[in-house]
């Protein structure tokens, strides 16, 4: 097994989510500041906006529009040349609180929720829902009884959907169909002893996953066995390939208590792919 450290970016950060690399910056949510962040490799930041709920997921149509997840009211919100519009209103379809979300190349969005407030001192777990919004902001559910969907990807033939269901310590696979359904859903790996956040696809096949409340971050093949770690001092929550070669692993770091965040990262042998 490779053990890998890492290096860092940007730190000062509460809780940074979603970290997604785009037209040559890391583009992230700075969850508990309501914002949307862009840092390029010399550490160079940018805030790109600002919101009153918590940001969450981040994704683009194929015309280069921005979409974010604003989380406690489960919208997916749009920044068009005007300013933020809402793309779609999802709190009737959500239990509760939309998280993270993937956007195909054609413009569909698949986004998760958190089911249940786990913060809360007495949590009781609900499953989530998947929605499939359309680039016209039309929203249906396509898979339903997860155990909070959470970081998703989408292979790079956009036949497959592979998604982190935090709380059941596994990832699940779909097909994708060509309306957008999810169907075949099936077990695509459960690595051992890890609760999967945050993902991100290999050109080998192979899962880049945060683990909260492990200190690493770790790569997974499909069955769950697990071929490198990152070592994290704090607790990894995202991960993303980016940099100009796509060879560069960014991990969005934090605490439990949503202090001391950071973006880190760490150079690997096996270029990102996929979506996002």
């Amino acid at each position: 097994m490779v053990i890998l450290t890492t290096e860092i970016l940007l730190e000062g950060l509460l809780w940074p989510e979603s970290p997604r690399w785009h037209n040559g910056k890391l583009w992230f949510s700075e969850m508990d500041a309501h914002k949307v962040v862009t840092v390029d490799l010399n550490g160079n930041t940018e805030t790109i906006l600002e919101i009153a709920n918590r940001t969450s997921g981040l994704g683009w149509l194929p015309d280069g529009t921005l979409l974010i997840v604003s989380m406690e009211n489960s919208r997916i919100l749009r920044l068009d040349p005007e300013g933020l519009t809402k793309h779609a209103d999802l709190s009737v379809l959500a239990t509760l609180n939309c998280n993270d979300m993937v956007v195909d190349d054609k413009g569909r969005v698949y986004v998760g929720n958190m089911g249940f407030n786990f913060f809360s001192p007495n949590p009781k777990f609900t499953p989530a829902e998947i929605i499939l919004v359309t680039p016209e902001g039309d929203a249906r559910i396509v898979a339903d009884n997860m155990a909070f969907p959470n970081g998703m990807v989408i292979t790079p033939d956009g036949k497959t959907l592979i998604v982190a269901e935090t709380f059941a310590q596994r990832l699940t696979a779909f097909n994708i169909m060509e309306d957008g359904s999810l169907t075949e859903r099936r077990l695509w790996a459960k690595p051992r002893s890890t609760a999967p956040d945050g993902i991100c696809l290999d050109a080998e096949g192979a899962i880049w996953s945060s683990a909260p409340g492990r200190h690493r971050v770790v790569r997974v093949l499909e069955g769950g066995k697990i071929t490198d770690v990152v070592k994290i001092e704090t607790d990894s929550y995202a991960c993303m390939l980016g940099g100009p070669n796509r060879d560069i692993l960014f991990i969005a770091t934090s605490t439990a208590e949503r202090v001391k965040g950071r973006i880190e990262y760490v150079k690997v042998d096996i270029p990102g792919a996929g979506l996002p």
